[in-house]
């Protein structure tokens, strides 16, 4: 089970961190990634990292500003987002992969949480 947390409310320029939570399990075992999906839009891919925390993928339109990182030993992956802008605005998604390689295809993850809201205004 996965639950994401430290959604909220932020003007352009600002930061939040999201965390996603793993239980029944050990979060080591898992490849995880990211996503959002804002209103009317489809849900994108938007970071990953991979089962040892060494490699990392982002999408171009975060790249430099979103960081993840995970801290197995807590059961805790996170998602670093700084120089928010309005575009930023969705449901944030962790997910679990248990594929050996990163992925952006939302297909391959088998577990998700529900979600956390991130709002940023001009």
């Amino acid at each position: 089970q996965l639950v994401e947390s430290g959604g909220g409310s932020v003007q352009t320029g600002g930061s939040l961190r999201l965390s996603c939570g793993a239980s029944g399990g050990t979060s080591s075992m898992y490849v995880v990634g990211w996503f959002r999906q804002a209103p009317g839009k489809e849900r994108e891919f938007v970071a990953g990292i991979t089962r040892n925390g060494v490699g990392t993928f982002y999408a171009d339109s975060v790249k430099g500003r979103f960081t993840t990182s995970r801290d197995d030993a807590k059961n805790t992956i996170y998602l670093q987002m700084k120089s928010l802008r309005p575009e930023d605005t969705a449901v944030y998604y962790c997910a679990a992969s248990v594929g050996a390689e990163l992925t952006t295809t939302s297909e391959r993850y088998l577990y998700w949480g529900l979600g956390t809201r991130v709002t940023v205004s001009s």
